[in-house]
């Protein structure tokens, strides 16, 4: 297996002895991070206050999922919700999302959370990716807003076992902290494809984004690979904010629809998927963002496409 951030940062080996040694990490800076420090920027001292300050670090080099396409023996695999929030590390200390920020939660937030790293996503529910990308990336952490902040848990990185043996030393581990924030994301074994189709299907008309499958022999590695599967309802790209087309109408004075464009050079107009208020302020020309799609037409745009989000990485 190729070796992962964690492991390159000379971690022992963990979670095969009870977890009841403590333990320091080194941030990918180089510095050592002594787990009993809170989180919060203004408790950080020497370099880590400029650390803190700067807001940024290594991303650190996670699992990534591709799509799953239909065919694959799903027997292998578990298969959870998808959860629409923010991918973070937990590196023992801090939170990191998976574009390198330094999250700034409460001290509070953080207590009793394991010294071990943890993979997983910041989360306040479905339908409030929005509201929660603005809760996260503040300096000066809303207490309020964090009450409603999750960390719903998937994986132990450092663990160099099958995920099915990795994802059980995390319900043991997660059973021993006393903090509520902590949730896991409960892994159910999947028979087919209409099995899935129809979990699917289910999950989705209440509100959930899509599902996640884990091989169960997998060990941890960094990189997009078939041992992580996203199975959603449909097709996702990113493009680049060109133009504003003014809206006519009920719109006028707003955005009526984008002009986009795709990594390979493919242009279409985007102009469903937009609130209100979003229309009043639309993303900027130069921003990345994110859309669903229904296949392509002979011309190669992207047929029936919706804005999702604004894609700056976190």
């Amino acid at each position: 297996m190729p070796p992962t951030f964690l492991q390159r940062l000379s971690l022992p080996l963990l979670l095969l002895t009870g977890l009841r040694m403590p333990m320091a990490i080194a941030s990918s800076s180089g510095l050592a991070l002594d787990s009993a420090q809170p989180t919060s920027a203004e408790n950080l001292d020497g370099a880590h206050q400029d650390l803190a300050s700067t807001l940024r670090t290594t991303p650190p080099e996670l699992a990534l999922a591709l799509v799953y396409e239909p065919g694959i023996d799903l027997a292998g695999y578990l298969v959870s919700e998808k959860f629409d929030g923010v991918r973070a590390l937990w590196d023992g200390r801090r939170l990191i999302t998976r574009g390198g920020l330094i999250i700034n939660a409460p001290a509070g937030f953080t207590a009793g959370f394991p010294e071990h790293p943890l993979d997983g996503e910041l989360w306040m529910g479905r339908g409030t990716f929005a509201r929660l990308s603005g809760t996260v990336r503040t300096l000066e952490p809303d207490i309020e807003a964090w009450q409603q902040v999750r960390y719903v848990v998937f994986d132990l990185p450092a663990h160099q076992g099958r995920f099915e043996d990795r994802f059980a030393t995390l319900e043991r581990l997660l059973e021993q902290s006393p903090n509520s924030r902590l949730q896991l994301a409960h892994q159910h074994p999947i028979a087919d494809h209409a099995s899935l189709q129809a979990r699917l299907d289910e999950i989705v008309a209440a509100g959930a984004e899509g599902l996640m499958l884990h091989h169960r022999d997998a060990q941890y590695q960094a990189g997009r690979n078939a041992d992580l599967l996203k199975v959603k309802p449909y097709l996702e790209g990113e493009a680049i904010v060109l133009e504003h087309l003014p809206g006519q109408g009920k719109y006028t004075g707003m955005l009526g629809s984008m002009l986009v464009e795709e990594p390979d050079g493919t242009q279409f107009k985007l102009g469903s998927g937009f609130s209100d208020a979003e229309r009043a302020s639309p993303p900027a020309i130069g921003s990345s963002v994110s859309f669903k799609y229904h296949g392509r037409t002979k011309y190669g745009r992207p047929r029936f496409a919706s804005f999702l989000r604004i894609t700056d990485k976190l």
